[in-house]
């Protein structure tokens, strides 16, 4: 790869990968809402767009001819109450096949759409009659119609085409009230943390490992693939949450049942959780104890 393009390359998993990039020589034109996002990644080797998703179908005009991946992370809503917003979560997937049709038009090899895990939930409850549906649904619908509707638009195309699904991200940057951050701030509070019984499987991937995956992706992604992105080995979500603790505060109170379990309508033996080690070689590598000291050391200085 010598040529990218990031959408929201000022944010969380957007910014990690486009300094991933820009560190392995690849030459990036990263796109964002205003220069200030951006500026973290000023080097010789990276070329700031400004543009908010209504200035989507002028991107073929300011980014460069036949680059070799386009990325599209940008997204509007992505947790709390911007899930019920229905017209804001409709409104991203006409977005994102503006950039793919920005990408055709510049002759792109591959565009890569960064999905959600729970997109696995939707197909589950796609096969069922009923199910009792929560706000994040709706998000999770619209990522899996836009996957689907690029998909099918790269196909029509010519272009190459890949999603990668991730998990629960979590790490330095991450400025939403997603259960990672909540949870670390409170044990760094020693403020007793109540969660759900936690018995379903889960899982939580550093940002770091994203940005490797997607680049594995980028590099050495099948085309027309969906992969998952996360650990090839799960646990559950009260595992986990033990172990952030036993890193950060043994004592602080884990009140675990605090909250009813929302049965969780992702079914992990369905998940072909080998694949992207499979056809790119890629697995997740960070050390935990590591990527939790680092993320609530932000965590404690940013939130």
């Amino acid at each position: 790869m010598k040529t990218a393009i990031v959408t929201g390359a000022g944010g969380f998993i957007g910014g990690a990968l486009t300094e991933l990039l820009l560190n392995k020589g690849v030459a990036v034109w990263g796109i964002d809402v205003s220069e200030s996002a951006l500026k973290r990644h000023r080097r010789p080797n990276f070329t700031p767009v400004i543009a908010d998703f209504t200035k989507y179908d002028l991107l073929s005009k300011v980014l460069p001819q036949n680059a070799d991946v386009f990325y599209h992370f940008a997204w509007q809503g992505i947790f709390g109450e911007a899930f019920k917003d229905y017209a804001l979560q409709l409104s991203n997937a006409k977005y994102a096949c503006d950039a793919l049709m920005a990408a055709i038009q510049i002759g792109c090899k591959k565009f890569i759409f960064a999905g959600t895990m729970n997109e696995y939930e939707m197909d589950e409850y796609i096969r069922r009659d009923t199910f009792e549906p929560r706000y994040t649904y709706i998000y999770s619908a619209v990522k899996q119609v836009s996957e689907a509707i690029c998909k099918t638009l790269a196909y029509k195309h010519g272009i190459a085409f890949n999603a990668g699904r991730i998990a629960m991200a979590y790490g330095e940057n991450n400025r939403s009230q997603m259960v990672p951050n909540v949870v670390m701030r409170n044990l760094l509070t020693n403020t007793a943390c109540k969660l759900v019984e936690g018995t379903d499987l889960y899982d939580m991937i550093y940002i770091d490992d994203i940005a490797e995956a997607f680049y594995a992706i980028g590099e050495r992604g099948v085309d027309m693939k969906s992969y998952y992105v996360g650990h090839r080995k799960v646990k559950t979500f009260k595992e986990i949450i033990v172990e952030i603790a036993e890193v950060l505060n043994p004592d602080c109170p884990l009140l675990f049942g605090a909250y009813p379990d929302v049965p969780s309508g992702v079914k992990y033996e369905n998940i072909d959780l080998e694949a992207l080690y499979r056809d790119t070689g890629f697995e997740c590598t960070t050390d935990f104890r590591e990527s939790i000291l680092k993320t609530a050391a932000w965590v404690k200085e940013n939130l």
